[in-house]
């Protein structure tokens, strides 16, 4: 039920000559395959392609599960697919072009006879050889003016054909040629379903054309949206984790492809304001909260109700201690933020046994409910690390984090630029 009611809003954004490529595993193909054949109806399905996403993989009592699949539907009889040529294999070329000129250039000889043909051919003789040939005396001239006529030991006549004039082999509906991204991968950006920039180039290609426009609604680390852009498309990526947004936006689209953002992209959805924030957290307030954790260089906690009062925790290192230290974090973003909230806070720095707490309320505290706060805070204590003294309990609201401030803990994980140790994450 997820997915149909995205697929309903993906068709009503189709053009007629568009196309939609569902990427999925094997445990689920079928499944989708009936569900789209029913939203984009069965007539406009085109292939099930199999890619094979890696070389060997053992399984338990099956065998190796190495494929993926996509399924790849048009919106109706307007939409086009420009299927590519690939290389021959080695083995092919070897095998079938091995002749080769003075110059080195490989070629195979190929038929010239129009046996068997359907429409007939031309029948005279040149060279002494009289046959039903495929092509009419002033070509056959032609071919032989060029050199491209090869005389068998028989005395028969074969068309030359040679290998860097050929298109190469038309793809398949399984792709063997294109390697999963990985652990050394330049393009690695360590999301796990991530797939190779090649492997969305070669979809992109075949069906849409320069400067047309591209959807993600899963955009996840942007691989399509790169792919898109190097190809000259317009593009859309949609993702619901605004962290990988934020990172895509840095990375991908940064870094990788030069792009500035509000000068050649824009972003929406992510709180840039205030009023953002109070959005956000009026639309969906689990992603307000990873949005603020997030936002702290936190890391957000899985669970999306009993967290058991901790929304994400921040980490950090002490001298001297092999294992990383903690804050714990928790997200008010309603505006009634009472003593309570931050005596529960206190409980859960006492019963967590960590070494810190902070909680992001959306809007600064008033100078009266501020100085009530503060008196918990003190009596929480402070850590003290290499002649400094850190709050044991901070605050932070939305405008001050919007203005770049961050909660003060000795060498925060993501900010140092020493080494820091292993989360296991």
């Amino acid at each position: 039920s997820y997915m149909v009611q995205r697929l309903v809003v993906m068709k009503g954004l189709l053009r007629p000559g568009g196309s939609i490529v569902f990427h999925c595993d094997t445990t689920a193909s079928h499944y989708i395959k009936v569900m789209m054949d029913g939203i984009f109806h069965h007539d406009n399905f085109r292939n099930e392609i199999v890619w094979k996403r890696t070389s060997a993989h053992a399984d338990a009592k099956r065998f190796g599960a190495v494929h993926d699949c996509l399924l790849y539907y048009a919106a109706g009889d307007e939409a086009e697919c420009r299927v590519p040529f690939l290389p021959y294999a080695d083995e092919h070329v070897t095998k079938r072009y091995k002749h080769k000129d003075n110059d080195g250039r490989r070629w195979a000889d190929d038929n010239l006879t129009a046996k068997g043909l359907s429409g007939g051919g031309y029948e005279y003789e040149y060279r002494g050889v009289k046959n039903l040939w495929r092509v009419p005396i002033e070509t056959m001239r032609q071919l032989d003016a060029d050199d491209r006529l090869y005389v068998t030991r028989t005395g028969g006549l074969r068309i030359k054909r040679y290998l860097d004039e050929m298109k190469g082999m038309p793809a398949s509906d399984v792709w063997t040629d294109i390697a999963p991204v990985n652990s050394q991968a330049n393009e690695r950006m360590g999301y796990p379903t991530q797939k190779p920039v090649a492997l969305l180039e070669r979809i992109i290609e075949a069906t849409t054309d320069t400067g047309g426009m591209v959807l993600d609604p899963f955009c996840g680390c942007a691989t399509t949206l790169e792919a898109a852009h190097r190809l000259g498309r317009e593009w859309i990526g949609i993702d619901i984790a605004i962290h990988a947004i934020k990172r895509v936006a840095a990375v991908r689209l940064g870094e990788r492809l030069k792009l500035e953002q509000d000068r050649d992209f824009s972003i929406s959805g992510v709180p840039l304001n205030l009023e953002g924030a109070r959005d956000l957290w009026e639309r969906d307030k689990y992603h307000f909260q990873k949005w603020a954790v997030e936002e702290v260089d936190g890391f957000v906690t899985s669970k999306r109700t009993g967290d058991g009062g901790i929304d994400g925790r921040l980490y950090f290192s002490l001298p001297e201690e092999k294992d990383l230290q903690s804050m714990v974090l928790e997200v008010k973003g309603g505006a009634n933020v009472t003593i309570a909230d931050l005596r529960a806070l206190h409980s859960v720095l006492e019963r967590e046994e960590a070494m810190m707490a902070g909680l992001i309320v959306m809007e600064p505290l008033g100078d009266r409910k501020m100085a009530n706060f503060k008196r918990l805070v003190g009596e929480a204590g402070d850590l003290e690390v290499m002649n400094r003294s850190y709050p044991r309990i901070q605050i932070l609201a939305v405008p001050e984090i919007l203005d770049g401030a961050r909660f003060e803990t000795p060498t925060p994980l993501g900010r140092s630029t020493t080494p820091q140790p292993d989360l296991g994450l």
